[in-house]
C-alpha cells in the first residue's frame, strides 16, 4: 500500500478533515459516489437523488 503525502494526495482543511485531492482520487481509479470535493469523476450529490427517479 501506497504512503499518502501531505499536500499531494490529502491536504487538512480549516475544519481539521482530511481531504483527498483529485491526483489522488484519480489515481485510485474509481468513484466512491461520497461526493468528494476534488471528485475527477463528475459525480456530484444531487446525482445520487436523479439515479434512484
Amino acid at each position: 500500500m501506497k504512503k499518502l503525502i501531505e499536500d499531494i494526495d490529502y491536504y487538512v482543511n480549516e475544519a481539521g478533515l482530511y481531504v483527498f485531492t483529485e491526483k489522488y482520487l484519480r489515481e485510485r481509479g474509481y468513484c466512491c459516489k461520497n461526493a468528494c470535493k476534488h471528485c475527477p469523476y463528475g459525480y456530484k450529490k444531487n446525482d445520487q437523488a436523479r439515479e434512484k427517479s
